[in-house]
């Protein structure tokens, strides 16, 4: 199983930052993923840290695939793959209307399909084809009737470094997970209840399996949550600091019969609390929100608490299908942190 991490928001200067993640990879870290949402872009520092790093595969986490074309796409694949001598790692997501539309001015329309087309025509430009692709939400070249009628069907300049990137697909529910089974190299879902897995999303994944190309490979699957370890460690201190975050995705995600995050906890077993959660929040109540995220919920998602308490975390996440353990270290030493995450994970075999 290897380990992965989320770059955190940090105010300080991005080459400490970079340090940091070179500490990182010394420690054990297997993968970076530098997140964007509305932020900075990812790109450029996927860039810098290719540079100060040289085992640790880089990532987007995510970028969506409206914002950007689906040949600036895989340019970038291509790109970022050159700089790191092939350790990137291309991750991809629709993001939400309110990012779309409010930041970016884009109509928020049939996210599975841009996916779809986007990921295609990554893997296209990557292998260096002569890029044709007629999509229902990407069209290259431009057909007669559109544009000037200039445009012809063109390859990537470059000979990229590797022949195909690993792109993974942060899908939640439904025909999109099953797509992300069917077509990306890994899959990146959030609110990963590890006992309750197969019960949210066993269906799709079997039905998308059951379609995927032998020539993929098998699907990567990331999930995890924060992690602190040891028999020191406030356990009730450290699961109540997520409670914010956790009533935000299944209280504040979307409105109520439309959030993803809340139908995911709420067919992982705790329906009346996404419901009162989302009751809480919707209405203003977000101390309330937090405070009704059961307990349970909190310790299944994370992995805090004593050496043995982790072993069992990491071998439910394990056994949920999980090839990527997707941390947030917690605590002053994050390094020391992923140290002993790795000697546990390797204990494990």
């Amino acid at each position: 199983m290897r380990l992965a991490m989320m770059l955190p928001a940090s105010p300080a200067p991005f080459a400490e930052v970079a340090a940091r993640v070179a500490d990182l990879e010394r420690a054990g870290l297997d993968v970076v993923l530098v997140p964007e949402a509305y932020s900075f872009d990812a790109v450029s520092q996927v860039g810098y840290l290719a540079a100060r790093t040289e085992r640790l595969e880089i990532g987007t986490g995510i970028v969506n695939v409206y914002s950007r074309s689906a040949t600036l796409l895989g340019q970038t694949a291509a790109g970022c793959d050159y700089v790191s001598g092939g350790r990137f790692l291309l991750g991809v997501g629709v993001s939400g209307p309110q990012v779309i539309e409010g930041f970016h001015g884009i109509p928020y329309e049939r996210p599975r399909s841009r996916t779809l087309d986007c990921i295609e025509v990554v893997r296209k430009v990557v292998a260096r084809e002569v890029l044709v692709h007629e999509g229902p939400t990407v069209e290259v070249p431009l057909r007669d009737g559109r544009g000037t009628g200039l445009g012809k069907p063109l390859k990537l300049i470059n000979r990229p470094v590797r022949p195909a990137v690993p792109i993974w697909w942060a899908a939640m529910l439904g025909k999109a997970v099953e797509s992300a089974a069917e077509v990306a190299d890994g899959w990146m879902p959030l609110m990963f209840v590890p006992e309750a897995a197969d019960d949210v999303w066993g269906a799709a994944l079997a039905a998308g399996r059951a379609r995927r190309s032998r020539s993929l490979g098998p699907l990567e699957v990331v999930a995890g949550g924060r992690v602190a370890i040891g028999d020191d460690v406030p356990v009730d201190d450290v699961l109540d600091d997520a409670r914010a975050s956790a009533a935000l995705y299944v209280g504040g995600m979307g409105a109520r019969g439309k959030n993803f995050y809340n139908e995911i906890v709420s067919r992982a077993g705790f329906a009346d609390a996404a419901r009162t959660i989302q009751d809480h929040y919707l209405d203003g109540r977000k101390d309330q929100a937090a405070a009704a995220v059961p307990r349970e919920l909190l310790d299944r998602l994370h992995l805090v608490g004593p050496a043995g308490h982790i072993r069992e975390r990491v071998a439910a996440f394990r056994a949920a299908g999980v090839t990527t353990l997707m941390v947030e270290p917690v605590g002053e030493d994050p390094v020391r942190m992923i140290e002993r995450l790795r000697e546990i994970v390797d204990e494990i075999g």
